[in-house]
């Protein structure tokens, strides 16, 4: 059950991330949005990812091992990156159709998940 918790926070978090990082770049295209100047945009961005932290903080306490949860510090990094390309990847193909992936990324993304099957591997 932590686990699941866990991996919901932390998908949760990185979509939250994900939009304050990447979504002023899309949301450019709202009239209002395009004649703020880059302090505005930051601040904007700032906020949204205050909710990341919401989500995210809990998600590593629960989690790890140290507070009774299933995951090493590690094992939450790993899981946390791979999770945020998920995010990013889904995000990427949804908002931004001009964006394409190409083989050399998903050979990249199949590392990625290596990476993990190895870092959880006991």
């Amino acid at each position: 059950m932590k686990a699941l918790l866990t991996v919901g926070l932390l998908i949760l978090s990185n979509t939250f991330m994900t939009i304050a990082w990447y979504g002023h770049l899309k949301f450019a295209e709202m009239k209002w949005f395009s004649k703020l100047g880059i302090v505005s945009i930051v601040l904007i961005s700032w906020g949204i990812a205050l909710f990341e932290y919401f989500f995210q903080v809990p998600a590593n306490r629960i989690g790890f091992k140290d507070h009774g949860g299933p995951f090493s510090l590690i094992e939450l990094k790993v899981l946390q990156e791979v999770i945020t390309l998920v995010v990013f990847s889904i995000f990427t193909l949804l908002l931004f159709r001009t964006e394409t992936f190409r083989w050399n990324h998903l050979i990249g993304f199949g590392f990625l998940i290596l990476a993990v099957y190895f870092i959880f591997k006991k």
